[in-house]
């Protein structure tokens, strides 16, 4: 019992050691991004391309298994087929993110155009972030080799809470201090202060400035109104 109790206690001190090593390893192995921010960590493992078009904010904490991507053409080697000549698509794309941003883990940000992260934001694990869709006008090719489309920015404006698994679609702006709900798709613009839910996500809350509290949106169903309408149900979250 007491020979157990021993190594239990040297495991987990060779962990807590293993652990360092892998944070230290992390700063120094950092890359060179587009500016030299203070305090940015982003955990092992991680994938980063065009590093010299990301830029960061001070004090940025970003989770393992992240793949931040500013992309300057299409296709890339893994998506050229091998015996096919495509034609190639260029981007000035750029990637900025704020101070005190910060990522659980997973975090995937894909730039053909701009995306804007501003300061503040908490990310949620498995975030997706694209500001381009593979194409699929053609059903006869593999979409993998159709050139990039609906490349618009995206911006989350400060404070956003982005809950797990989220996706961010090509010419989104979530507004400052919103909520978006695990597993949502967010495929059009939030406004300020409001909670989106679902696929495709839709406002189910706002920020009531008068009362401090969320009230409820839904559609009225009263004859004659249109879906542009709604009632508010007071509800505190």
């Amino acid at each position: 019992m007491i020979l157990r109790k021993i190594v239990r206690k040297l495991i987990i001190k060779l962990g807590v050691e293993i652990q360092k090593v892998q944070n230290s390893v992390a700063q120094a192995s950092l890359t060179e991004f587009g500016n030299n921010p203070n305090n940015l960590r982003i955990d092992l493992p991680r994938r980063i391309i065009n590093p010299e078009r990301i830029f960061f904010g001070n004090s940025v904490s970003i989770g393992p298994g992240s793949f931040l991507i500013a992309m300057t053409h299409y296709p890339t080697v893994s998506m050229q087929h091998p015996e096919k000549q495509q034609s190639l698509q260029r981007f000035n794309s750029k990637i900025t993110i704020g101070n005190r941003v910060t990522s659980t883990g997973g975090l995937q940000v894909a730039a053909q155009s701009e995306i804007t992260i501003e300061d503040d934001v908490m990310f949620a694990s498995n975030i997706l972030i694209n500001d381009g869709l593979h194409g699929y006008e053609n059903t006869n090719e593999p979409y993998k080799y159709q050139k990039i489309c609906r490349i618009a920015p995206i911006s989350i404006r400060r404070g956003c809470w982005i809950g797990q698994n989220a996706v961010i679609l090509p010419g989104v702006t979530i507004g400052e201090l919103s909520i978006i709900g695990a597993n949502s798709v967010v495929t059009k613009s939030v406004p300020d202060r409001c909670i989106a839910v679902g696929n495709p996500a839709k406002v189910i809350k706002r920020w009531e400035e008068p009362t401090q509290r969320w009230v409820f949106v839904r559609p009225l169903e009263r004859k004659g109104t249109t879906l542009n309408e709604t009632v508010r149900r007071k509800e505190t979250l």
